[in-house]
């Protein structure tokens, strides 16, 4: 029918944009992906992918078109790109190009022969936290919020916890008379920004952390509001199923974008210095590296799935509070020899 109409294309022929169609219906949406990794892929694609190498035929595209797609990525809005975002939309393109060669529709991958980008060919962003002072100034700013929102940005610097597993944490994952919380579960985005509920993004992302004294004093007293905000609300209080420790004012988990819509918001508003709801989570590990915690503890803390993780994302707060610990030993040493 297609050749009788002249719509049929030789598979070959087919552009990318036209052949991620069919990637994703015969492939990522049978199985081949998460709804939540889905998303996160086409919306690479769309961003990255799709302006440089959509309108190319399959059979086009070749090892030095990706290379020089991959050295233009650091020139994104004219600031440079982070390597892990990078690699990710490498991954998307390769995983894409494969599809096409183990349908036959291309001899082989293009992508398979290309490395994916590294420290040297792409410049790794800065991580962003508050210092000392800056979070002391955020929390005199957060008091003016709602509670749950003083207690979701308290719990973030205190735990470090992804705002998946602050959505997804329920009262049952809390232990207030130990001090724990256990990371059981996350709220992600799905398919066209669906919330979905699932485990963990890893095996060491199910964890159990321990809560300063400070923080537990304060979930105690939040449990309470949240425990008569439920019988107030009566008939309306639709969630029957999950106690979430963040909810609306029907019981029901917050949209996934809900409290990154609100940070910007609350920063914009109280004047405190814009970063990520997420660097909140490094501003949590940078304070403990300036305390002296050693990073295997912070590694697990964070869910990390080794140390190196840490090691590679905290580097340069590691070496600083290294300098400091040798400026510590001088001390002794400079003692020592005096009294020589």
């Amino acid at each position: 029918m297609e050749i009788e109409s002249g719509a049929y294309i030789t598979p070959e022929k087919m552009i990318l944009a036209e052949f991620v169609k069919d990637w994703q219906k015969k492939y990522a949406e049978k199985g081949g992906l998460s709804e939540q990794t889905l998303d996160v892929y086409l919306t690479h694609f769309k961003n990255h992918i799709l302006p440089a190498l959509g309108h190319m035929r399959l059979d086009q595209i070749k090892p030095i078109h990706i290379v020089n797609f991959l050295s233009q990525l650091k020139k994104v809005d004219g600031n440079p790109m982070a390597v892990s975002t990078a690699q990710y939309v490498y991954r998307v393109l390769r995983n894409i190009l494969q599809r096409a060669a183990d349908w036959k529709i291309i001899k082989s991958n293009p992508a398979a022969d290309v490395s994916k980008p590294s420290q040297r060919g792409i410049l790794e962003k800065e991580i962003n936290v508050y210092d000392e002072n800056e979070v002391a100034i955020l929390f005199d700013a957060v008091q003016e919020e709602t509670i749950h929102w003083r207690v979701f940005t308290s719990l973030a610097l205190a735990a470090g916890l992804r705002r998946g597993e602050l959505l997804g944490l329920e009262w049952s994952h809390i232990d207030l008379d130990k001090g724990i919380i256990q990371i059981k579960q996350i709220i992600s985005r799905g398919t066209g920004g669906r919330p979905i509920l699932k485990g963990p993004k890893s095996r060491n992302s199910k964890r159990v952390i321990s809560l300063p004294p400070m923080m537990v004093e304060e979930l105690k007293k939040y449990h309470i509001h949240w425990k008569k905000e439920k019988m107030r609300m009566r008939d309306l209080w639709i969630e029957h199923e999950h106690e979430f420790v963040f909810c609306n004012e029907t019981g029901k988990h917050y949209y996934p974008t809900t409290p990154t819509t609100w940070w910007k918001r609350f920063t914009e508003r109280s004047g405190v210095r814009f970063i990520r709801l997420h660097d909140l989570r490094h501003t949590s590990a940078t304070l403990l590296i300036n305390q002296g915690v050693h990073a295997k503890i912070i590694s697990e803390r964070l869910g990390h799935s080794n140390i190196r993780i840490t090691m590679d994302t905290y580097g340069h707060a590691l070496q600083t509070a290294d300098q400091e610990a040798a400026n510590k030993l001088d001390s002794l040493f400079t003692r020592q020899k005096n009294s020589i």
